[in-house]
């Protein structure tokens, strides 16, 4: 075994630093299987019910505002490549503790949560897919706890294994959509569907079509999310500030190209009104476009597209949890090493344990897809103006740099994503309420545990990833 790269805690005591096994290839797939998730899959009749049949417009348009914040996470995670992400940028930026705990407790808690409802969703689709009777509830949480189990035991593993069945399930998942665009174009060859539908355009006399397009983005807006989760795995990624440009814009295009033609695929196969029904909008197309198709194979590939959007979820969760504790914002102890895994060990135990408390108790929460984008959007407006704020700190390596017009347009565009005037069911924002509320009481428990163990959070100007102090 190689020798391993060590760093210092507050004690002074020698902890392994986090394995580089990340190539181009593996981060590209990363990327893409974060992405594509269960969004695509569940989004697009309800995107349908705002904007009829131009569903591919607000596709096209969350994958702008996502562009802009993703050129500015490229910026951040190239001068500062380490596993805190959104929440090491917000220290450096602002240096306010409680302002980079909330930031990074949304972060936290949206990839948690997301994580939590799509094992209780492989849960459903494998009872459904087996036709086995769970006796309900109870046994559907039993199977999603379990399920929960096997993604901590892959994480802890290690991030090369996590990453090696995140590309089988990416696979699996890019198959199934590939399968609706493929079918889509077979049909629209053969005459069948009606391609002009694509152009149509819900109306209404009461409102312009602008407020629709912007309705229906906040929802299309959660299927582009997941890019983000890639800064924090910077710390197991092979020359990150040369490679991370090029491959997390490359995955933003495969994804936004794709999402483009299921959407045509979709509408011009199925009608906008009946593509809004029910929650399997893409069975619906493959019943459509090819009627002999086997449709139960589609049960197993949403199940390994959820089981996807739960692997990465909880290892950017539990990164996350590693890079803060690393800053000192949360306990010294979650940032522990595994001596022979060389994995965030107690970050992973402390994210499932959290995992688990929310498959018990709380279950699937029909606004989860919309409040887990209100709260990456306000993460994201944090991040576009930190990069601003930013400018003025100095590190030793050359790094990316987006046009400043970027980032501005970025901050903008989140920002107004996140008001009310979007058209925002009014339930994601009292459950956002609710997970800050929440994130606020567990603050106040780590300055109590900092102060009892005499643990202080760092500075964030005192170093740069060199080791070296900022250049004015």
């Amino acid at each position: 075994m190689t020798a391993v790269a060590e760093g210092r805690t507050e004690a002074g005591q020698a902890q392994p630093e986090l394995k580089r096994v990340m190539g181009p290839w593996l981060l590209l797939l990363f990327i893409v299987g974060d992405i594509l998730g269960t969004g695509i899959y569940a989004l697009t009749g309800q995107v349908a019910k705002q904007v009829g049949g131009m569903v591919w417009l607000p596709f096209v348009v969350a994958f702008v505002v996502a562009l802009m914040t993703a050129f500015s996470y490229l910026e951040l995670v190239t001068k500062y490549p380490r596993a805190a992400g959104a929440a090491l940028y917000t220290h450096r930026a602002f240096g306010i503790h409680f302002f980079t705990f909330i930031v990074a407790f949304a972060v936290m808690c949206s990839g948690i949560t997301s994580a939590s409802t799509a094992s209780r969703a492989f849960a459903a689709n494998f009872a459904h897919s087996f036709n086995l009777d769970l006796a309900g509830g109870i046994g559907i949480t039993l199977l999603g706890l379990a399920f929960m189990a096997l993604v901590a035991i892959v994480n802890f593993r290690g991030v090369g294994e996590s990453v090696k069945a995140n590309v089988v399930l990416t696979c699996v998942e890019l198959t199934g959509l590939l399968i609706i665009i493929i079918i889509g174009l077979w049909a629209i060859g053969l005459g069948q569907g009606d391609v002009s539908r694509a152009f149509e355009f819900k109306t209404s006399p009461d409102t312009s079509f602008i407020w629709p397009v912007i309705a229906a983005t906040t929802l299309a807006f959660f299927a582009m999310v997941g890019f983000e989760d890639s800064v924090n795995m910077a710390e197991e990624t092979k020359d990150p500030t040369r490679i991370f440009p090029k491959i997390l814009l490359a995955g933003l295009l495969i994804t936004g190209t794709v999402y483009v033609l299921v959407s045509i695929s979709a509408i011009t196969l199925v009608s906008p009104e009946e593509l809004g029904q029910g929650e399997t909008p893409l069975l619906k197309v493959v019943q459509a476009g090819a009627p002999n198709f086997p449709v139960w194979i589609f049960g197993f590939i949403t199940m390994f597209a959820v089981a996807n959007s739960a692997l990465i979820n909880m290892l950017m969760a539990s990164r996350l949890v590693y890079g803060m504790s690393r800053e000192h914002v949360l306990p010294a102890a979650l940032g522990r090493v595994h001596r022979t895994r060389l994995t965030p060990y107690v970050a992973i135990l402390f994210t499932t344990l959290l995992a688990f408390l929310l498959i018990t108790f709380v279950g699937e929460i029909p606004a989860l897809g919309g409040t887990t984008a209100l709260l990456l959007l306000g993460v994201f407006t944090v991040v576009n103006v930190a990069v601003l704020v930013l400018r003025k700190d100095r590190v030793a390596h050359p790094h990316f740099r987006t046009p400043t017009i970027v980032p501005v347009l970025g901050a903008i565009t989140c920002a107004f994503l996140v008001g009310p005037w979007t058209g925002r069911d009014p339930q994601q924002y009292r459950i956002a309420g609710v997970l800050l509320a929440i994130g606020v009481v567990l603050w106040v428990v780590t300055i109590l545990i900092n102060r009892a163990t005499g643990v202080k959070p760092a500075d964030p100007v005192m170093e740069d990833i060199g080791g070296h102090g900022p250049k004015n």
